[in-house]
């Protein structure tokens, strides 16, 4: 199973997008478990995913993601902005298994 966060805000922004990437996943048969947590719930949570994918709004905060995403062995990136605004959860969902297969 693939374990995929999303990370924004407050954690509300992305469960739209989830819903996508996880109509995606079915589609694919790909069994993944994919969520949406807010920036202040990323330190623990990051522990349970293999990959974490921050929104567009908090890209400031990558710098500071990746450091404690590798501290757990763990890949980060921002969301492709335009596949967030336009809610391609296929696209995401690429991203984020490009990042597990990096990993």
């Amino acid at each position: 199973m693939k374990k995929i966060l999303l990370v924004c805000d407050l954690g509300m922004s992305t469960s739209l997008l989830v819903k996508k990437m996880q109509e995606a996943a079915k589609a694919r048969g790909i069994d993944a478990e994919i969520c949406a947590k807010s920036i202040r719930e990323y330190k623990t949570a990051v522990t349970e995913f293999d990959v974490a994918l921050l929104g567009p709004q908090i890209r400031y905060k990558l710098a500071e993601c990746e450091k404690i995403a590798h501290d757990h062995h763990k890949k980060v990136a921002c969301i492709d902005m335009m596949a967030y605004g336009t809610m391609k959860g296929d696209k995401v969902l690429d991203q984020a298994l490009a990042l597990i297969e990096e990993a």
